[in-house]
């Protein structure tokens, strides 16, 4: 278990007066933007607009898209720095709005409303969970770093994979502060906790709680329990055989120090599992209500959680900093991409549940997975089959939603709380693949369990 000096080590930030002065900020500027939306923006996107633009509009995503792969790799220093972050995804982002603007205004309120919608749930579930100590240093076996990812694939859909992830993350990585090879866990913690094992419930993750905004019933996601079960249950079982390996090439005095160095866990921090309730709860709320609710609940766990509390726990801004700038620019930069989508989205020729499932997923791993669920259920509304929930069929819907949330875990992008993970892996000194690297990674441990998902409940 580190001692306080290595957490300082790893560049905790102040959240002291001056960090809740600064939250306080941002909350007034994103409740600002949320009152000042009008009601009727989220549904004011037209397909004349996406039949108009021309495919050069996209150029300007796509390259946001290679910084974020290229830049760590040939000015990583230049790029640690969140401001340069900033600069780059607002350079791409803004110029793009403001051209899709001079079109059409209500889709860029559209994404600016989806963006401070995504990003005030993210905060709140970030901010509370990082004020949860969860104590301890329990032996780094495998089997224990099983349990780890296994309870969050349960916990993700209670509190959100956001939640789970940043509750869960630093312990894990506590338990395993003295091994020497353990990239491979926060890798294998982002395709379980991050993405696959939020699955059943609208508050999983963010697309399914999307679908339930439009109307798919609250516990419709209960069905897609087989293929939760076969894809945490592949993963897990591929995790397990990878991590014993590795276990197996651990330092025998490492081993035998960590035997020795067991501290029993324990909760601390409880009064933010409250405010974790209170925002399963407002998430039922109407907009702008939903996000200012996320918003207060954020700054209440800020000014009275502990600060002792959150440096033992490793606690930083950065993370939640480093995610709100690049999916702005994202999130603006992908308009075209979107909408190009939405109208033309029929000349792809979808009709088959396997099609909509890889060409969802496949989308949702370079998008966000939460526009891109929305993108192809209308594609799937238009289609003119059963409706069996929310005018399409249950099984196409099902590989809707199964594609945007089990392939978020295919790249850094697909998913908002994959960023945070990897920020907070580094942090605490684990080396973490680069862009293309994880990618790669992702292709040959999940790709072939994706194949078995679609030969079992989508051929």
């Amino acid at each position: 278990m580190r001692s306080a000096r290595d957490v300082r080590s790893v560049g905790v930030a102040s959240v002291g007066p001056a960090s809740v002065r600064a939250a306080a900020v941002g909350a007034i500027v994103t409740a600002g933007l949320l009152v000042s939306l009008p009601a009727q923006a989220a549904a004011a996107t037209t397909a004349a607009l996406g039949r108009t633009l021309p495919l050069a509009t996209v150029a300007p995503f796509v390259l946001l898209l290679l910084a974020i792969a290229v830049l760590p790799l040939v000015a990583g220093h230049w790029w640690e720095r969140n401001g340069n972050k900033a600069l780059v995804a607002l350079l791409l982002g803004v110029p793009t709005a403001c051209y899709i603007g001079l079109k059409d205004y209500h889709v860029v309120l559209y994404a600016l409303h989806e963006y401070a919608s995504f990003i005030a749930l993210l905060g709140a579930l970030y901010v509370i969970s990082g004020g949860l100590l969860l104590e301890g240093d329990l032996v780094a076996r495998p089997a224990v770093n099983l349990s780890f990812l296994a309870i969050g694939a349960v916990l993700a859909n209670v509190i959100g994979t956001t939640g789970a992830a940043m509750l869960l993350i630093r312990p894990l990585l506590r338990t395993n502060a003295g091994r020497e090879h353990v990239w491979h866990i926060p890798v294998f913690f982002i395709f379980v906790v991050a993405n696959i094992g939020g699955m059943l419930t609208p508050l999983g993750d963010p697309p399914l709680f999307l679908g339930y905004l439009r109307g798919v019933p609250f516990a419709w996601t209960l069905r897609l329990l087989p293929i939760w079960a076969l894809a945490v249950g592949c993963v897990l079982l591929v995790f397990y055989l990878w991590d014993r390996r590795a276990y197996a090439r651990e330092p025998a005095a490492a081993l035998a120090r960590d035997e020795r160095e067991q501290v029993p866990l324990r909760l601390r921090g409880q009064g933010n599992l409250g405010l974790l309730v209170l925002v399963i709860a407002s998430v039922f709320s109407p907009a702008p209500w939903r996000e200012l609710l996320l918003v207060a609940l954020a700054l209440v766990s800020l000014r009275f959680t502990p600060r002792a509390l959150r440096l033992a726990n490793g606690f930083t801004l950065q993370p939640i900093i480093e995610v709100a700038v690049l999916f702005a620019g994202i999130f603006l930069a992908m308009i075209p991409a979107l909408e190009i989508l939405r109208a033309r989205g029929g000349e792809l020729g979808l009709s088959q549940p396997w099609q909509f499932f890889w060409v969802t997923g496949a989308l949702s791993s370079v998008l966000d997975n939460a526009p891109t669920y929305v993108s192809f259920l209308s594609l799937a509304q238009g289609l003119g089959l059963r409706a069996e929930v929310v005018g399409v069929p249950h099984l196409l819907l099902e590989a809707i939603a199964a594609g945007a949330v089990l392939m978020g875990a295919n790249s850094y992008i697909g998913n908002g709380p994959n960023f945070m993970v990897r920020a907070i892996a580094e942090q605490s000194g684990v080396r973490m693949p680069h862009f293309f690297g994880y990618m790669l990674l992702a292709a040959l441990v999940l790709w072939p369990i994706f194949g078995l998902v679609t030969l079992v409940f989508f051929r």
